[in-house]
């Protein structure tokens, strides 16, 4: 007799796979509309940095294709953060059935703390991050030089800076969740406090370009968060185990 595959692995991941084109289904819905406004987008985008470049002066394009591929990226990429909802509520849908009731009472909570902190740290990073980068790097450059950004470049700057923030903002989350899957403590997190502050400040160099205000600027609100990452997860907090010692 020939074996069966199992059953259960089968639906998992015939259910995986729906879930992935549902989510793939609701980002092409998203560009579909965005991409019609993709130059509009685009001149939104880069308004932090127009409004502070000389009188004269505007961004320019060195790739011939680049005024038409790069608003089209930047629409595709907002079409995936505006997804973002979407995506974690499929992965949420997904994992929840292998989860107990006691432990699924966190999953609105938790799933609307990520996507409003994701949208927070994009928002941070559009109205207070890029006006201080872009009027320190116009400010310091040397006299004579003419400050004419390429467009594509300064898309990945931006896109680059909205994941490393969104991402980052994240922090209270992940906190919550090591507390509440007893990886961790919050007394145990508060002894590493010194090693997670400058753990955030090498992160916001790996993450951010090479230059300390907008390093700074990444750096101490997720310190900031991690605080409030704390204070969320008092309320699952479980006290650390005491190692029982092994008798002689």
């Amino acid at each position: 007799m020939t074996t069966k595959t199992n059953p259960t692995l089968v639906e998992h991941l015939i259910e995986l796979r729906q879930r992935l084109i549902r989510a793939v289904v609701v980002t092409l819905l998203f560009f579909s509309v965005l991409a019609y406004f993709a130059n509009d987008i685009y001149t939104q985008i880069a308004q932090p940095l127009m409004s502070v470049m000389p009188q004269g002066t505007g961004m320019i394009a060195t790739d011939v294709a680049a005024p038409f591929f790069a608003p089209f990226k930047l629409a595709f990429m907002l079409s995936i953060i505006l997804a973002f909802p979407y995506i974690l509520h499929q992965i949420w849908s997904f994992i929840a059935p292998g989860l107990y009731k006691h432990e699924k009472r966190f999953a609105a909570p938790i799933l609307i703390s990520s996507v409003v902190l994701f949208y927070g740290g994009i928002a941070f990073a559009y109205f207070v991050v890029f006006p201080l980068v872009f009027a320190f790097f116009t400010s310091v450059a040397p006299e004579g030089i003419t400050i004419a950004t390429d467009i594509s470049s300064y898309l990945d700057f931006v896109l680059k800076l909205f994941i490393a923030f969104g991402i980052a903002f994240e922090v209270p989350v992940v906190v919550f969740i090591l507390c509440w899957a007893g990886v961790t403590n919050v007394a145990n997190l508060k002894e590493k406090r010194p090693y997670i502050i400058v753990g955030a400040f090498v992160i916001g160099m790996l993450l951010t370009p090479p230059d300390v205000i907008s390093q700074t600027l990444l750096a101490v609100p997720m310190w900031m968060l991690f605080e409030l990452g704390l204070l969320m997860a008092k309320m699952v907090d479980k006290p650390e185990v005491e190692e029982v010692s092994s008798e002689s």
